[in-house]
């Protein structure tokens, strides 16, 4: 265990996740987080806007969307979202076309990997 203290404080949260995207991505962003997953689209401050991309909120869980040149997809990094029914939201996704891979369960929890429509890595998480 490292012994070095923090020198500008503490992290106190973690305020948004941000993952990437081909520049166009816009809509099917907006189809998968927003009217399959339920997530809110909330609008990019102006400053922002003219990159390109799409943000997406759903109470505490921010997901902003970027717009990368020579994007490839995450796939081992990836946010877990917390689910209430892991079997149904599986079933729920395969009714979209949407694979699904479950893993071993960990402490605690049943878990599942799809890919948002870019093929970044998202995990799926049930507390037991």
């Amino acid at each position: 265990m490292s012994t070095v203290k923090p020198i500008l404080g503490r992290i106190l949260g973690l305020d948004h996740i941000q993952l990437a995207m081909p520049a166009g991505g816009e809509d099917k962003a907006r189809t998968f987080y927003s009217g399959l997953l339920g997530m809110t689209e909330v609008a990019k401050p102006d400053n922002l806007a003219k990159r390109g991309g799409c943000w997406f909120e759903l109470g505490s869980i921010k997901v902003h969307m970027g717009v990368e040149r020579g994007f490839t997809p995450a796939q081992k990094a990836h946010p877990a979202f917390l689910v209430d029914d892991l079997s149904g939201f599986l079933k729920t996704l395969a009714a979209h076309e949407i694979e699904a891979t479950e893993d071993e369960p960990i402490s605690g929890y049943h878990r599942a990997y799809i890919n948002d429509p870019f093929g970044n890595r998202l995990e799926l998480m049930q507390k037991l």
